[in-house]
């Protein structure tokens, strides 16, 4: 059985998409790889622990801002770990320099997959002396894996034509039986926010785009709720730009949501809302999960994952970055007409089913590992 040490942004309560994607894929891969999950802390405290049965490590970190850490213990843990016991493989989650700088702590020679979840958009400076490192990860690795099609062709940093014949398309898998379950906190939710509901989840960071769903609740139907769950550097403004709307009364931030809790969520709602702002938000996870509980979406066109995911007039609409006006409009259509929610729901359940599921994500994700050691 392959001994992969694998590296994340981090892993923690804190909900994040390639937090999620990881836990999938252990979760896919239970019984076929041995993995070492090695991450750094969001702040100063160890923690040793398990996902789905295999190693958890989080090292001690000082926390730059929010969505990068500082974490010379990942260095030195990683180096540890290969000497009690070597691995065959690292697999690694891009973008993160901190981890990208820690595997350097394994030889060589042990062949290197790279997950690419989304190109660096916001730290621009901090990019121009990254991305020398970054080209030679690249040219290096033996695999490079995408989630679809679009995070290839959208992205900057992976049309070099060394990385073509490199590059899989692995969509994330999800355990889509989870979310269909019956709930009776599904009936709390509906009971507690009485009206048609809209649902937005996600780390409270710049590229959701949270203010502008915010904003765009003035333009919808007054017995509409919309739920924003989640928490993150920005949940103190948004809270005050809620504060500020006519709509106030109708904005409610739950903050984290459990894992057992979050179906009820998705159940509950009658649209989920993906506002995000920029190509940062490269696939929204979160829009599969409201596909297996037959939910309509409202996304952003952002010409990556995000538009993959969610088919405009198919399972959803998918509407002008940054529009109030637009995402409003889409909203409204959905909201007024309960057949097409319907209607649309089905069918992001139905590709859901075909497209996102835990086995798919387990074949294509083995095919990736045995052709990179089989390169070694």
């Amino acid at each position: 059985m392959l001994r992969v040490l694998c590296f994340g942004r981090f892993f923690d309560d804190i909900p994040g998409g390639m937090q999620t994607h990881v836990d999938h894929l252990f979760r896919a891969m239970k019984n076929h790889v041995e993995y070492v999950h090695l991450v750094p802390s969001r702040d100063t405290q160890a923690f040793k622990g398990s996902l789905h049965g295999y190693p958890l490590i989080r090292t001690p970190s000082w926390n730059v801002d929010g969505s990068l850490c500082l974490s010379p213990g990942l260095i030195s843990t990683a180096r540890q770990l290969h000497q009690q016991k070597p691995f065959d493989l690292v697999h690694l989650h891009f973008p993160d320099p901190m981890s990208h700088l820690a595997s350097w702590a394994v030889p060589k020679n042990i062949p290197r997959v790279i997950t690419w979840h989304a190109d660096i958009i916001r730290q621009k400076l901090m990019l121009l002396g990254y991305r020398p490192f970054q080209n030679a990860a690249l040219r290096n690795a033996k695999g490079i894996i995408a989630a679809t099609p679009a995070h290839i062709k959208s992205s900057s940093e992976l049309t070099a034509p060394h990385l073509q014949q490199k590059l899989h398309v692995v969509p994330f898998g999800f355990d889509l039986a989870h979310y269909a379950l019956p709930l009776e906190q599904c009936t709390r939710i509906r009971n507690t926010y009485p009206g048609n509901i809209i649902f937005a989840l996600g780390r409270h960071v710049h590229y959701k785009g949270f203010d502008v769903l915010i904003k765009a609740m003035a333009q919808l139907p007054h017995d509409t709720q919309l739920i924003i769950g989640g928490e993150g550097p920005l949940s103190d403004a948004w809270k005050a730009l809620a504060t500020q709307s006519a709509s106030k009364d109708r904005i409610h931030f739950v903050g984290k949501i459990s894992d057992q809790d979050l179906p009820a969520y998705f159940q509950a709602c009658d649209v989920f809302c993906l506002p995000a702002v920029n190509q940062a938000e490269a696939f929204g996870i979160v829009q599969v999960e409201a596909f297996a509980c037959a939910k309509p979406v409202v996304s952003t066109r952002l010409n990556n994952g995000v538009d993959f995911v969610n088919q405009d007039g198919i399972t959803g609409y998918s509407v002008t970055p940054s529009s109030v006006d637009d995402l409003a409009q889409a909203l409204n259509r959905l909201l007024a007409d309960p057949a097409l929610r319907q209607r649309l729901g089905a069918q992001a359940l139905q590709r859901a089913q075909q497209e996102f599921s835990l086995d798919a994500l387990r074949t294509k994700t083995l095919a990736v590992y045995d052709q990179a050691v089989s390169k070694r």
